[in-house]
């Protein structure tokens, strides 16, 4: 018991470790006082650039995925390896949201998410990125993305989740799509509103299907 509840203290302390601050430090910036005041990939990239945002995802995912590795090493009981290694990667997430070493002002969590999933269920990776570029593509809003994917994510751990641990796929996929939904309240605020950012350029799928229904038929 003792050591498990190291593994996920752990798990808090590398999750604090936000990625878009310490490099954003590096640079001599510190993006919670810019755009959104978000410090996540989102707004990182939009205030800083792709190479910023693509680092601030590399170490942002890196630093969850190495979490939930360590919260399931070595453990030779794999229910319990899984329980444990979700519960240390929630306590990335949760340190991703809430650092300790940046005055508990973080990000959303969701490349936190990814990297756990990446490291104890790939596949649903695969899946929560193609609701992503779905909605962003059609819509524009990342935020909406996010939570979409996260929703999403509950029916196909109930359905395609690897056996025997499926029941807990499907309460790790409640409580992701909460969280998710949690950290990205004030993006559901803006929707409601009609003042969200949107990524117009991003809308690739819904200009199309405009220029083919203007398209005149032969």
């Amino acid at each position: 018991m003792i050591w498990d509840i190291a593994r996920i203290l752990s798990g808090y302390l590398l999750g604090s470790i936000s990625g878009s601050l310490l490099l954003g430090r590096l640079r001599g910036v510190d993006i919670r006082q810019q755009g959104s005041g978000n410090a996540g990939g989102t707004n990182a990239f939009r205030t800083q650039g792709f190479w910023f945002a693509f680092s601030v995802a590399l170490v942002d995912i890196g630093k969850s995925a190495l979490a939930a590795w360590l919260g399931g090493y070595g453990i030779a009981d794999r229910g319990h390896a899984l329980h444990i290694a979700l519960l240390t990667g929630a306590a990335a997430a949760v340190g991703h949201v809430w650092p300790l070493y940046f005055g508990f002002r973080g990000g959303k969590g969701v490349g936190a998410v990814v990297g756990v999933l990446l490291v104890l269920w790939p596949a649903a990776v695969a899946f929560m990125v193609g609701v992503v570029l779905l909605v962003l593509t059609t819509t524009g809003f990342v935020g909406l993305g996010s939570m979409l994917a996260g929703v999403a994510l509950i029916p196909v751990a109930a359905l395609f989740a690897p056996e025997p641990h499926r029941l807990t796929w499907v309460v790790a996929a409640v409580a992701i799509a909460a969280f998710i939904i949690f950290t990205h309240r004030s993006n559901l605020r803006r929707l409601r509103a009609g003042t969200e950012n949107r990524f117009e350029g991003a809308r690739v799928l819904t200009k199309l299907w405009v220029k083919l229904r203007a398209k005149p038929a032969v």
